[in-house]
């Protein structure tokens, strides 16, 4: 659905604005990367909250989370080398419009007193990236079954070649960005 609106609605005005003269020049979104740290001391006590952090971006994406480990050790941190340090999922085809559209259309709109994301977090290369609080927020997590309020982070990779091509593609896919002050 939210594909067939991109291919229909976006991709024409894209074409048009910046005038491409091919249509595989225009940008399209690659994937939708999620991703969950365990927080340093809560994961080098428990295997749980690793569980509870899978387990939660699991019934969010629909696909199992991998686990990513420490690449280094660092004492200060009570960090070892292979540690579990969080879980990440990427999702494209399907399941990324999907998970596009739910954080356009329900998910975002529920953050307390949100005014739209930040239009400058691009990463200078067509990307954008943002930061959720708490998972409880996505309507697959029951609150009552959250075991710690876990943060995460979202990271939309598109094929724009700058910012500014990035940041129309989300805008017309319908990402609700702040207005400029």
């Amino acid at each position: 659905m939210y594909h067939e609106y991109y291919r229909q609605e976006v991709m024409p005005a894209l074409k048009e604005r910046f005038q491409y003269e091919n249509v595989m020049q225009v940008p399209k979104i690659d994937k939708i990367v999620l991703s969950m740290g365990i927080g340093v001391g809560t994961g080098t006590q428990s295997s749980n909250a690793l569980d509870n952090a899978m387990k939660d971006l699991a019934a969010i994406t629909g696909q199992k989370p991998g686990v990513r480990r420490a690449r280094k050790s660092v004492s200060a941190f009570r960090v070892r080398e292979g540690m579990a340090v969080g879980c990440v999922v990427t999702l494209r085809g399907v399941r990324m419009y999907e998970m596009l559209m739910r954080l356009v259309k329900i998910v975002l709109p529920q953050i307390r007193d949100f005014r739209g994301v930040n239009p400058n977090a691009f990463d200078g290369r067509g990307n954008f990236s943002i930061g959720l609080e708490e998972q409880a927020i996505f309507p697959e997590i029951s609150y009552d079954d959250i075991g710690q309020v876990q943060g995460m982070n979202i990271a939309v990779v598109t094929t724009a070649n700058t910012d500014e091509e990035g940041r129309e593609l989300l805008r017309l896919m319908g990402m609700p960005f702040r207005e400029a002050a």
